[in-house]
């Protein structure tokens, strides 16, 4: 399993808490807090943007989460192909906003894709290593477009329940 890239899409995605410097108990959050409403345009969860952004964090979550060997390799490349899918839609909906985030994005999708094809023909451990590298760029500029999204769309940057 890709611990590592797994851990790099949960750090980029979920959510965090710190304590004061003076060390005692955390106060409740409140209202006041929040952004104000001007700066967030559109924080709908139900919006088709917000709703791109949490189908496309939740096929990089499956993506991210793949063993890589021989075996997985249909798997894998299906997985890509999802991810793919709900990146074409989020740029879509988006219409050039994040577009320096879906950029790279689409360039760690291009070098995975590249990585599980010399996988598949030149099974060895070297290849394994340079898909599992591809794998944690794939998630590191997944976690960098779900952290920008999250000022539009908070509730698709929080961290999965499951």
């Amino acid at each position: 399993m890709i611990t590592a890239a797994a851990g790099l899409l949960s750090a980029a995605c979920g959510s965090s808490t710190t304590s004061p410097a003076g060390g005692g108990a955390s106060p409740s959050p409140s209202p006041s807090l929040s952004p104000p409403a001007a700066t967030l345009p559109a924080a709908n969860p139900a919006s088709p943007l917000c709703q791109d952004v949490a189908a496309l964090r939740t096929s990089l979550k499956t993506l991210t989460h793949v063993k890589i060997g021989r075996g997985t390799v249909d798997e894998i490349k299906s997985d890509i192909a999802d991810v793919q899918a709900k990146l074409s839609a989020l740029v879509a909906t988006a219409k050039g906003e994040w577009q320096a985030q879906t950029s790279a994005l689409q360039s760690a999708l291009d070098k995975l894709k590249t990585a599980v094809s010399d996988l598949k023909a030149h099974p060895s451990v070297s290849m394994v290593s340079g898909a599992v590298s591809a794998v944690r760029g794939v998630s590191a500029a997944g976690g960098s477009l779900l952290t920008a999204a999250g000022s539009q769309c908070p509730q698709a940057s929080a961290s999965p329940s499951a």
